[in-house]
């Protein structure tokens, strides 16, 4: 059988080369990725292209798309989606409702293999890295489902999965997801979220111009690596290190997350020594109260020890926030997703 092109694995330049070997001029590559981006879903809605062109396109190339399993959307309006994968499998990604705008959280692996604690997509363990199309997918089939007054522009790296250990896929992505011929979205609204594959930590910055977010997450390696398997691999000071040869624009910050886990790391010392760790870094902290599910062996924090862990890193001048769990009740934050598991829905479906 036959192996058509899935044009959206490709860059201009590539389709360029490609079109030019059946004889067409250059120029067509940036007519045929203007509709792709647009997101249609046959060539025959390529209506500045000749039809007998769009033919012979539609026996050498596809269009791929995901397949919408569930669809489901939280009382404060963020929604889950769960994907259907040509080969079987499923991922998750979620639509985040801002003031003005809307927020995808993409997912980057069929699961993740870093077996992080407090994560339920750990539990499901790893099945494949998704390709460059599935991760630009995402985007066009969640894009239609923001509302009309909050449009979708920024888009996280924060799903299912390790970004940068599928580096060469998601920053191919990231590149189709930025460019003018391809999705346009700015380069400040696209953030990479990873939990410390340390030594690709600057060659992401060098690659592609993207915000950082690093799941922190404990102040000492034998906290980190009881919570965090990879940081036996890495640890905080190589991690750190790699930070701080991440190429940071000006007037940019490292965003590191902290996962507040009542008892493991939320104690007012373990703030202080988050100061201390970041001293020099241009750097936000992100507090996440854990988001605690049956099968998880941790709750959050109360609110009382949250404000004093955010108070004691406020003192020493650094901003920190506490983020807003949104879509906790149909599993949809920080944590929760789980594409294989079929339970991990909660509530009514769509």
């Amino acid at each position: 059988m036959k192996t058509l092109v899935d044009l959206k694995a490709l860059t201009l330049a590539e389709l360029e080369d490609l079109v030019a070997t059946w004889g067409q001029p250059r120029f067509r590559a940036r007519q045929i990725l203007k509709w792709v981006y647009k997101g249609v879903s046959a060539f025959e809605e390529m209506t500045d292209i000749s039809r007998t062109f769009r033919e012979e396109l539609a026996s050498r190339a596809r269009l791929s798309n995901l397949t919408l399993s569930i669809r489901q959307e939280s009382l404060d309006g963020t929604q889950k989606f769960r994907w259907l994968l040509e080969d079987g499998g499923s991922i998750e990604s979620v639509l985040i409702p801002e003031e003005d705008h809307s927020t995808l959280c993409l997912s980057s692996q069929v699961g993740c293999a870093l077996g992080c604690r407090f994560c339920l997509t750990a539990r499901q363990g790893f099945t494949r890295n998704l390709h460059t199309a599935e991760i630009v997918n995402q985007v066009l089939a969640a894009r239609p489902y923001a509302p009309a007054d909050k449009p979708l522009t920024n888009l996280v790296f924060m799903g299912m999965g390790e970004p940068l250990a599928n580096f060469d896929q998601v920053v191919r992505a990231i590149r189709q997801i930025q460019a003018p011929w391809g999705l346009h979205f700015s380069k400040r609204r696209v953030t990479v979220s990873t939990a410390g594959v340390a030594p690709l930590i600057p060659r992401l910055g060098a690659e592609v111009p993207v915000n950082l977010t690093v799941s922190l997450n404990a102040v000492d390696d034998a906290t980190r690596s009881g919570i965090m398997p990879i940081n036996r691999r890495y640890p905080i000071k190589q991690l750190l290190a790699a930070c701080r040869d991440f190429p940071l624009p000006r007037h940019r910050r490292i965003t590191f997350g902290y996962v507040l886990l009542a008892g493991v790391n939320d104690e007012p010392a373990m703030a202080r020594e988050l100061t201390r760790l970041l001293a020099g870094f241009r750097a936000k902290v992100n507090l996440i109260p854990c988001n605690p599910l049956p099968e998880l062996p941790f709750a959050a924090p109360d609110l009382d020890r949250v404000w004093q862990f955010q108070e004691i890193i406020r003192q020493a001048h650094y901003p920190v926030f506490i983020r807003e769990s949104r879509g906790r009740d149909i599993a949809a934050a920080c944590g929760q997703l789980a594409g294989g598991r079929p339970d991990a829905f909660l509530g009514p479906r769509s």
